[in-house]
């Protein structure tokens, strides 16, 4: 049977509607709860300075999920907001709980739907959602899609896996490698700025061949999962130095962020 993403996702945010909805599946609360204080700091360091740059501070953030990048943006002082997912789940929880936001279901690789079209906007979020786009023909038209849907010299800020070696195939996932990655972008009329690590202690090593990272990683997760207690405590004592490694690491062997703009 062909991989049905709406039904997946609907049961998934609706089984969990926290962190681990979202973010790493089977490791609990209490870890994912800090991984997201993690990215959190990578993305206001990294989108704080493009700020005064942008054309203007409206933005579409995609996949919203729980709407923890909405809450990013305000941060930043972004608006309006606009926000999407997938799943009606996610859309009705998003409506509730964002009262200044626009929520418009929208499934990244289709056509966007009548509220996006010919609109623009100053940037676009697309975090821990575009390796869910699984045949390549969706992935390049995903991307072609936000690069019409900016202002030229908007910014698109994603997450990807970015591997060096070869791709990986989940059922819901697939990580393609950083040439693969980068021909699309470009080809879609994107110019690439940068690329910097989101982790490098506390996530899976999908880009590394280390024997060692991945018994650490298989560690890591294996105490995580007994108790959000102890996912908690983890994440605590790796919080400090996980920020370090991140911000003076170019490569990282798991997820990374990547800005890119649509030339003026």
């Amino acid at each position: 049977m062909p991989f049905d993403a709406q039904a997946y996702w609907e049961q998934r945010l609706g089984r969990h509607p926290g962190r681990e909805g979202v973010g790493h599946a089977g490791i609990g609360e209490g870890l994912n709860g800090w991984m997201y204080r993690v990215r959190r700091r990578v993305f206001l360091r990294e989108l704080a300075p493009l700020m005064p740059t942008l054309p203007t501070r409206g933005v579409l953030d995609v996949g919203s999920g729980t709407g923890f990048y909405l809450d990013r943006w305000r941060e930043l002082g972004a608006s309006p907001l606009v926000a999407s997912d997938l799943t009606e789940v996610a859309v009705r929880r998003l409506r509730a709980s964002n009262p200044d936001a626009e929520v418009v279901r929208f499934e990244l690789g289709s056509e966007p739907p009548s509220e996006l079209r010919d609109r623009r906007f100053g940037a676009i979020s697309a975090m821990e959602v575009v390796y869910h786009v699984l045949d390549d023909v969706g992935y390049a038209h995903a991307f072609a899609t936000l690069r019409e849907l900016l202002y030229p010299g908007g910014v698109l800020v994603f997450s990807e896996n970015f591997l060096h070696g070869e791709e990986l195939r989940a059922p819901h996932q697939r990580s393609r490698t950083l040439d693969q990655i980068e021909r699309v972008v470009r080809t879609a009329g994107l110019e690439i700025e940068r690329r910097r690590p989101q982790f490098w202690l506390m996530n899976a090593p999908h880009d590394s061949t280390s024997r060692i990272r991945r018994l650490w990683w298989r560690g890591l997760a294996g105490i995580a999962t007994r108790s959000d207690v102890a996912g908690t405590c983890l994440g605590a004592l790796l919080y400090a130095p996980e920020l370090l490694a991140v911000r003076h690491l170019r490569e990282g062997p798991s997820t990374e962020l990547m800005i890119c703009r649509r030339p003026r």
